[in-house]
């Protein structure tokens, strides 16, 4: 995860030179949005930067970019993509003031880069035929502050239950619908060297759990997650690992994550997200698996979301034309291209039906998740508290110390930087 010091540097530097960036976006005065005409007949040209995709994402971005050129005339893209790194990049650039014009930002890192006030607000933009209401609310919710809206999310993915379906027929179980069936489950199909769960030990993937409780793993922007309740949600998972012996990371089977270990067989049930679709149909065609919305906990639905938005530099001053490619990207149109061939979920509902994607015998139950998904972006110090329970979480889970103590520790930690 990566370091919070670069970010509290750019903080600092942001509150020297606001007054430029004001200066530069003007705030919500209409004659900034008509600093750079479109249709004044001359070129403008608007970078985009993001991070690499796989060949087939490679072309399906390429596609809706020329069909948005082929729209608008009078702009052109510049795409510029960072292979690594890409956050440490991106604020680099952005603190010397050549930030590319709009950029994609991960829901996770939203909150602390929102609080430096270089992403510009987009209300001002917004217009009702762009129909805001078509987004799933909370992956729009998850780039939005005080009342602002500083992106709309081009894609995301929930959780959902991966099971092998010939595992699961021959030990005569059903899908697991519980977390008491589901940890059972494991328990019968855990035989020969295979296990029933494969599971990724960290808190990006286990949140969901952690919160199933009724507890905060972060209150008023610190880690809480020590809590009797997130404890409580998360002990099963230590359990199933250490006296029931049906969990293993999948490290420690030879692998390197759950699509690896549910490919090759050696766990019955993973918990994934609508990227391990596209890898098992290319490494693993010949596994026949179906997915399901994740256990219910004390009767209720959790899930968790990964969001990236497109937002729009503050200091940029093609606004109107940033405005044009950006809403494109996130409109009905560019949204349908660029999630076409479902290595993304759209997250306008819309689309989602038009595609076909929430009837989709895979990709359902990850459509299903999403009114009622946790974001995984909490506030701006959620690096810092997700890095000390990931270092600490494993002491637990590999069976070294009880979890509720090496939780307090983590949280200790946590709270110490954060208030340093």
């Amino acid at each position: 995860m990566k370091s919070k010091k670069f970010l509290a540097t750019l903080s600092l530097t942001t509150m020297l030179f606001g007054s430029i960036l004001v200066g530069c976006s003007g705030g919500e005065k209409e004659t900034d949005k008509g600093d750079n005409k479109t249709d004044s007949g001359e070129k403008v040209e608007v970078t985009l930067a993001g991070w690499g995709g796989n060949p087939t994402e490679e072309k399906l971005l390429k596609q809706t970019l020329e069909d948005f050129e082929s729209l608008h005339p009078n702009i052109d893209v510049k795409l510029e993509v960072i292979t690594e790194q890409y956050m440490d990049v991106i604020k680099t650039r952005l603190i010397g003031g050549e930030g590319p014009d709009v950029f994609y930002l991960d829901a996770f890192e939203a909150p602390a880069l929102i609080e430096t006030g270089v992403i510009q607000p987009l209300d001002e933009y917004v217009t009702e035929e762009f129909d805001v209401k078509d987004f799933e609310k909370p992956l729009l919710e998850a780039f939005q502050v005080d009342g602002k809206t500083y992106g709309f999310p081009k894609d995301y993915s929930t959780l959902a239950l991966f099971y092998n379906k010939k595992m699961l027929d021959e030990a005569g179980i059903e899908v697991p619908t519980t977390i008491e069936d589901f940890r059972e489950a494991a328990k019968t199909l855990t035989k020969n060297d295979k296990y029933g769960f494969g599971v990724a030990p960290e808190l990006a993937r286990m949140y969901w759990l952690a919160q199933s409780n009724g507890g905060d793993v972060v209150k008023d922007d610190k880690a809480n997650f020590a809590s009797k309740e997130v404890v409580d949600g998360l002990q099963p998972i230590i359990e199933m690992h250490n006296v029931d012996k049906s969990a293993v990371e999948p490290k420690e089977v030879g692998v390197t994550w759950g699509g690896e270990i549910f490919g090759q067989e050696k766990a019955a049930m993973v918990i994934e997200g609508n990227w391990a679709i596209p890898f098992l149909a290319d490494t693993f065609p010949d596994v026949e698996y179906g997915t399901a919305e994740l256990p219910t906990v004390n009767g209720k639905k959790s899930t968790m979301a990964y969001t990236v938005a497109y937002v729009m530099n503050a200091a940029t001053e093609k606004k109107e034309a940033s405005w044009e490619l950006l809403s494109y990207l996130t409109g009905k149109e560019g949204m349908e291209t660029w999630t076409s061939k479902g290595y993304a979920l759209p997250t306008r509902k819309s689309v989602a039906e038009k595609l076909g994607f929430n009837n989709d015998e895979l990709r359902g139950a990850l459509v299903d998740g999403a009114p009622y998904a946790t974001v995984w972006a909490e506030g701006p110090n959620l690096p810092i508290i997700t890095n000390n329970f990931n270092n600490q979480f494993m002491s637990a889970f590999l069976g070294d110390r009880p979890l509720e103590e090496a939780l307090k520790e983590a949280q200790k930690q946590a709270n110490n930087e954060i208030s340093n």
